[in-house]
């Protein structure tokens, strides 16, 4: 008995050692991932690949490790499902079902005929190849987004083919037992049973979304207790993927359709917050132990062949998805750009050799090289589609682009002193409103394909198109305008936007619109003509309304008002920090934060004037010295008592070293 629970507690020492260097690596590597802006899915990889067995060896041989990242790929399903849209679908449905089927079947049978070339079984190898023509949903929705192509054509097609290959994900995690024959039926009696159970399972919970599942999230709401919350919604997951179990199918799936029907509640978004941070840390050890399989070594045994893998791989689907677009009607632009958007392997495909690999349907040694060309294709797709650009304008140019850039230049070839506005998202239409009102022409640009199609069938005036090109904005005649608008919401677009302009035109006047002032000085000195932050923008209408609604005059407010446009927000620029307040903007610079330093007898700044204490070396700003409650008119000469207190701006690290100074002298 002692032995037992000696041996029970080496067990757990070695789980708890296991996890503790996984989640410190994973820290690091991830912190790294994301200021290179690269997608923390391939930190896991990486921090698995290292800490493996055949790199560094950090992590052990462990039971529980295996078990948890079959919980990540649970949980994954799940959110897969919560986020998994019908009306999407059917919106995109040519493309979901027209594109994204031929994609998936084409693709498999070549990468199948290819695979059975290599001496596998004709069933492994359709399996197999199905999972290859996967592509990776985290990887290019995330890219894709961030460069903002999500709503371009080639983002469009992407997505559509994605949410389709999501479906075949599922279903094929359900099929791996069914080919492996593990029921011991053959599989044309095993699938139709699988397929039968599959659809008893999503009549039963069918049914407990629409009857009980609403009942019991009401009730769990209505008493505002947050662990209710979080307790109702993991015992969803866990439930439904131990009753599809028990069913004999994935738990993969029950998660993914408790998920679907659940997305279709008003509780979705709160279910989505509750479990994010448990999927991301168990997704995370999910991919962390497919890294671990992953043996580094190959890279320099095999590594020709790892590499002759990568780039067939990359080949067959690029060339294979370019086609399918192309014979679709697009241009071979938006084909190329689709292919190099859904070239790599996918995260489902780990989980479906891992699968394989455990039943035996996969030989070991050619599943490590699959495993190996699959991270490698998924490594380098955030570069091919940064690259994706310059790589399809060397392919081929868009025929129709011409055609469109001449429309658009016909159409404003007579207009004069008209006003640009780029971006017509409700900023830009409320611009467009008001200056519609007075008269004055404008032409506005957007890159959503939906909103240009809404706001061009009552104004002809709004076109599709880039607003970082520059032949474009000539086209809508920059050189003849009077102002350039750049309404986008996101300031690394702005700022390209703005240089483009700049480049054609140096004396169009330029107003930009920005979410904050943390980029204002980089706008004006980029060529911009007036930096308009909404947020302090917003601040300084529900001042002014204040200050009229307690009395004052409407001169005095407006005066007040324009002397903080005058020093460009200057006064509004700081705010304290509270317990949600990030100390970085939205582009990973230092926010300016107010702190108040209250003098005790004892500090070092009682009885100094403010001129000793040259407390601007800091980096921060003196707003005021409160003494008694009231504001002391400042000067150099002013010097500090015990009991006042120092109201100082600027960034954190700035602050607390001031406060160090009027404290203690350092």
């Amino acid at each position: 008995m002692l032995n037992g629970f000696l041996q029970l507690s080496y067990m757990e020492l070695v789980v708890f050692a296991n996890l503790l260097i996984i989640l410190a690596s994973s820290l690091v590597v991830i912190a790294c991932f994301r200021r290179l802006k690269l997608p923390p899915v391939l930190g896991y990889l990486c921090v698995g690949l290292f800490v493996g067995p055949t790199a560094l060896n950090w992590v052990n041989e462990s039971e529980a490790l295996p078990d948890l990242a079959e919980m990540g790929v649970v949980f994954l399903l799940f959110s897969l499902g919560l986020e998994f849209s019908l009306s999407k679908m059917l919106a995109l449905r040519k493309v979901v079902f027209g594109l994204g089927s031929l994609q998936v079947i084409c693709s498999a049978a070549l990468l199948a005929g290819l695979l059975v070339l290599l001496d596998m079984p004709a069933n492994a190898a359709l399996l197999l190849g199905a999972g290859l023509a996967l592509s990776s949903t985290a990887i290019v929705s995330k890219e894709l987004t961030s460069l903002g192509e999500i709503f371009s054509s080639h983002g469009q097609n992407a997505i559509g083919v994605l949410l389709f290959q999501d479906v075949v994900a599922v279903l094929l995690l359900t099929l791996v037992p069914v080919f492996a024959g593990e029921g011991g039926q053959a599989w044309y009696w095993a699938l139709p049973l699988t397929l039968g159970k599959t659809v008893l399972l999503f009549v039963g919970l069918l049914l407990a979304s629409r009857w009980l599942l609403p009942r019991l999230f009401h009730e769990v709401a209505s008493s505002h207790s947050a662990e209710l919350f979080v307790l109702l919604a993991l015992v969803i997951v866990l439930l439904t993927a131990w009753l599809t179990h028990l069913l004999g199918l994935s738990p993969a799936l029950g998660a993914f359709l408790a998920g679907m029907l659940l997305g279709e509640s008003n509780y979705r978004h709160q279910i989505e917050a509750d479990i994010r941070p448990f999927r991301d840390i168990l997704l995370g050890l999910f991919f962390v132990s497919i890294g671990m399989l992953i043996d580094l070594q190959l890279f320099a045994t095999h590594g020709l062949e790892i590499l002759a893998l990568t780039l067939g791989l990359l080949l067959v689907k690029g060339c294979m998805v370019a086609a399918l677009v192309r014979v679709h009607g697009s241009d071979a632009e938006t084909a190329w750009r689709s292919g190099l958007a859904l070239a790599q392997g996918g995260e489902f495909c780990f989980a479906l050799m891992a699968q394989m690999q455990q039943t035996h349907l996969l030989p070991e040694a050619l599943g490590n090289l699959l495993l190996a060309a699959t991270f490698c294709s998924m490594l380098v797709t955030p570069l091919l589609l940064r690259a994706a650009p310059s790589i399809a304008a060397h392919l081929h140019r868009k025929p129709n682009e011409e055609v469109q850039l001449e429309a658009i230049e016909a159409q404003s070839a007579s207009m004069s002193g008209h006003v640009l506005i780029c971006g017509y998202g409700r900023v830009g239409q409320s611009i467009g409103r008001f200056l519609r009102r007075e008269n004055i022409p404008f032409i506005a640009l957007d890159d959503d394909p939906v909103r240009v199609q809404e706001a061009a069938a009552g104004e002809s005036c709004v076109h599709y198109g880039d607003s970082r090109r520059g032949e474009l904005l000539s086209a809508i005649g920059l050189e003849r305008a009077r102002l350039l608008v750049i309404a986008v919401d996101k300031t690394d677009i702005a700022m390209s936007v703005l240089k483009a302009a700049r480049e054609r035109h140096t004396q169009v006047q330029i107003l930009v619109r920005t979410r904050d002032d943390s980029q204002h000085e980089e706008l004006r000195t980029a060529g911009a003509t007036a930096v308009v932050p909404e947020l302090l923008e917003s601040s300084l209408m529900l001042a002014s309304h204040a200050l009229v609604m307690l009395g004052l005059p409407i001169d005095h407010v407006q005066a007040r008002i324009d002397e903080v446009r005058q020093t460009r927000y200057r006064m509004l620029q700081a705010f304290y920090q509270g317990a949600q307040t990030s100390p970085v903007d939205s582009e990973g610079q230092p926010k300016a934060m107010m702190h108040a330093v209250n003098l005790d007898a004892e500090a070092y700044a009682c009885g100094r004037p403010l001129t000793e204490l040259d407390l601007e070396q800091f980096g921060v700003e003196l707003q005021a010295v409160q003494r008694n409650g009231e504001e002391l008119a400042m000067s150099a000469d002013t010097c500090l008592h015990a009991g006042d207190a120092v109201l100082l701006s600027g960034p954190l690290p700035a602050l607390a070293a001031c406060e160090a100074r009027l404290v203690a002298g350092r």
